[in-house]
């Protein structure tokens, strides 16, 4: 009974193809040159669908069990379809469609292409293929650092600056610059002194002259003799104040003055 029911549902799918016309349609094939595509559509789709043929390759060669041979002929389709697709991503950008060159390219936390991006790769378990190992080996050599007796062995004389003076052009160049800043020194000194002679000799100048706004003073100023007297006074005064009180001091006073009453 099952059969029955089996037979009837091919019978029936197989009339729903002739009636959509998917029985008589044949496959289409990719185009062999991507410049014979003049439909951007069509070359968006025959894009995507190398994009599957490669998804499903990469997958397949994870296995390392396939074998050498079998591993390196997946690896040559892979990239193979890879240069395809670059081709189709050409067309597209020719027609007017988005690049997407620009997205396919793997850059690093700098923004540097990372290298190795470009020509033949290696996918899944061909990088382990004998051979190819050493490609992607990295040289672990330590360094040799120079110690530092051995970075002295180079430092002489002329690495601290003691030999500069032997080369035959500083020495000139040195020498005129030493006399361009001696003459400079001596003519600012020159027109700084012959400006104070000359402020020097305006006031002499002033002081044999009347005042210009005929002011005269009507009080007698003290010359610098009588002003230091006055001061040497005062001083006498304070310190009498200091150490002498006022009784005794009107006693003094007082007997200064008695001989020449008497």
């Amino acid at each position: 009974m099952a059969r029955n029911e089996e037979k009837a549902m091919s019978m029936l799918n197989r009339w729903l193809r002739v009636q959509s016309g998917e029985e008589f349609k044949k496959e289409e094939r990719r185009p062999y040159l991507a410049s014979q595509c003049e439909s951007l559509p069509e070359a968006e789709k025959w894009r995507r669908q190398i994009v599957t043929e490669i998804s499903k390759k990469v997958s397949e060669i994870q296995n390392p069990g396939l074998g050498e041979f079998k591993i390196r002929d997946l690896n040559d389709e892979i990239n193979k379809l890879v240069r395809e697709k670059g081709h189709w991503e050409r067309r597209i950008i020719d027609l007017g469609g988005p690049n997407y060159l620009r997205s396919s390219v793997m850059l690093d936390s700098n923004g540097q292409e990372v290298p190795g991006t470009r020509g033949y790769k290696y996918y899944g378990a061909a990088r382990d293929l004998p051979g190819v190992r050493d490609l992607f080996k990295k040289d672990d050599k330590p360094i040799n650092k120079r110690s530092r007796s051995e970075m002295y062995k180079c430092a002489d004389a002329a690495y601290f600056g003691y030999r500069d003076e032997d080369d035959a052009v500083l020495l000139p160049l040195e020498k005129a610059a030493e006399d361009d800043a001696v003459s400079t020194a001596v003519l600012e000194w020159t027109e700084r002194n012959a400006g104070a002679g000359k402020a020097a000799a305006d006031d002499d100048d002033d002081d044999g002259k009347e005042p210009a706004d005929g002011f005269v003073a009507h009080v007698p100023v003290p010359s610098a003799e009588e002003l230091e007297k006055a001061v040497l006074a005062q001083k006498k005064r304070d310190m009498l104040a200091m150490y002498v009180s006022p009784e005794e001091e009107a006693a003094q006073q007082a007997a200064k003055k008695r001989p020449r009453d008497e």
